[in-house]
Order: structure tokens, then sequence, then C-alpha cells
């Protein structure tokens, strides 16, 4: 067993498990259960961590997670629509506009 990251959110650990439960590596979360304590101990004590329960998928492991957190990144620069000049905001793809 090997503890592969922590985050300040349930929502975020549980991504990043389902991430290596689609791959086939077998994982598990610790402290999901302790946010009702947060503040008796510090924070970081009480984030939930994502383990994973063979120590040879722990490389394979850290890969998916660093990637999905550059793809979860959205670019700050926003853009503007070659189709039809609309200004659109960073973390969109597609024009909302004319759907360019």
């Amino acid at each position: 067993m090997k503890k592969v990251t922590s985050a300040d959110s349930l929502i975020t650990i549980n991504h990043y498990k389902n991430l290596l439960t689609s791959e086939g590596i077998s994982a598990f979360l610790k402290n999901e259960h302790f946010g009702s304590i947060m503040g008796e101990v510090p924070f970081q004590e009480v984030w939930p961590e994502l383990w994973v329960a063979h120590d040879l998928d722990y490389d394979r492991a850290l890969q998916l997670i660093d990637s999905a957190k550059i793809a979860d990144e959205s670019p700050a620069a926003s853009w503007r629509c070659k189709t039809c000049g609309e200004q659109i905001e960073g973390q969109f793809s597609v024009c909302w506009k004319c759907g360019a």
C-alpha cells in the first residue's frame, strides 16, 4: 500500500479514485470521514487520502492523476472566435454565439 495523494475535497479525491479504478488500479480512501474534526487538528492532517493497494501501481497512478490535473486546468487567456469574432472566456472551447 502506498499513499498517492491527498486533496481538500472529497469530490476531487473520489474523482481521482474513479480514474484509477477505471484503469484497473485497486485504490481506496483514508480519512474520508475526518472532515468533522477539522479545526481540532491541522487541516492537512484530516484531508482525504488516496492510496493504491499494490505498490507496483504507484507510478502509473501518479501519472494518471498528473494527467487529470493538467486536463482539468482551464486556460487563463480568453480567445476570439475566428468565425464570428465573439470574445470567449478561456475555459470554453466552443463559441457560445455561433458554435464554431
